[in-house]
């Protein structure tokens, strides 16, 4: 699916833009059901938390800022179990990760009109920490972007330095606090911005430092995020930690000693008023 030049920028930058990887018939598909999603499932909240806001916005904007999010958007939509197992999609991330290719998550980010949640420096490794480098996020946009609703930025190269000790606790409070690098640190006027247009990815490393600015448009800023494993760089902690995905491409080959997944899910009561 890539070429060698693909590959080696990536392996050089830690990120990747493709453009036009799904259609306006798929990216129209996917944005129906993302806005079906808003209205039916997802979450509104204050977002990330941490000293970080007060530095990224004035008290009136932290104020009004929102998120709008929700995991595993293919449990829910067929245009997005179609989207996250795109063949094309799933054979870039297997040039990358250079083996099979294993779902991992798909993530719902949301940025609302006029003050729609920025996001600070960080790596994705914190949330989702995993033994080696050979995970790729993928950002699927369904709008374009630009630095007015706030664009996806990285630290070039990153990536090489492997995973970083993150704030998860607010120096002041003590209270705990949504993963983030220090912004004394790390700030976004030091990044590449990578614009995109709907209907395109752009791919990244789980340890390539990133955040984007505020929206500060009038429209949404739709976009959601995929996370790709090689089958064998096993997770140590974090958000759906010990949970199979689906195989997306090639094979998961098995390990010795290694058990069938089992078939026991997770116990449901039942609820009053159900028979």
């Amino acid at each position: 699916m890539l070429s060698q030049e693909q590959v080696n920028f990536y392996q050089d930058r830690g990120w990747l833009h493709l453009p036009g990887m799904f259609d306006a018939t798929q990216t129209q598909a996917m944005r129906d059901d993302l806005n079906w999603l808003i209205d039916t499932w997802a979450d509104r909240s204050k977002g990330w938390t941490g000293p970080w806001r007060k530095q990224y916005m004035d008290e009136a904007t932290e104020q009004r800022s929102q998120l709008v999010a929700m995991h595993d958007l293919h449990f829910y939509s067929e245009a997005w179990m179609k989207g996250v197992t795109h063949s094309p999609l799933a054979a870039a991330i297997a040039d990358l990760v250079d083996g099979p290719v294993e779902l991992h998550h798909s993530t719902m980010h949301v940025k609302p009109p006029e003050s729609g949640h920025p996001f600070p420096m960080h790596q994705d490794w914190a949330f989702y920490q995993h033994e080696d480098g050979r995970f790729v996020d993928v950002l699927v946009h369904l709008d374009d972007t630009s630095h007015a609703n706030g664009e996806i930025r990285f630290v070039d190269g990153s990536h090489r330095d492997g995973p970083l000790e993150h704030v998860v606790r607010d120096p002041a409070t003590g209270e705990p606090c949504t993963p983030h690098l220090p912004f004394e640190q790390y700030s976004l006027e030091n990044t590449t911005a990578v614009p995109a247009r709907a209907g395109d990815v752009v791919l990244f490393s789980i340890h390539t430092l990133h955040g984007s600015h505020i929206n500060t448009t009038d429209d949404m800023r739709r976009m959601v995020r995929v996370g790709y494993r090689h089958p064998d760089n096993r997770q140590t902690a974090g958000q759906s930690c010990g949970r199979p995905g689906l195989m997306v491409h090639g094979r998961r080959q098995r390990q010795p000693g290694q058990a069938l997944f089992t078939t026991e899910g997770p116990r449901v009561e039942a609820t009053a008023g159900v028979e």
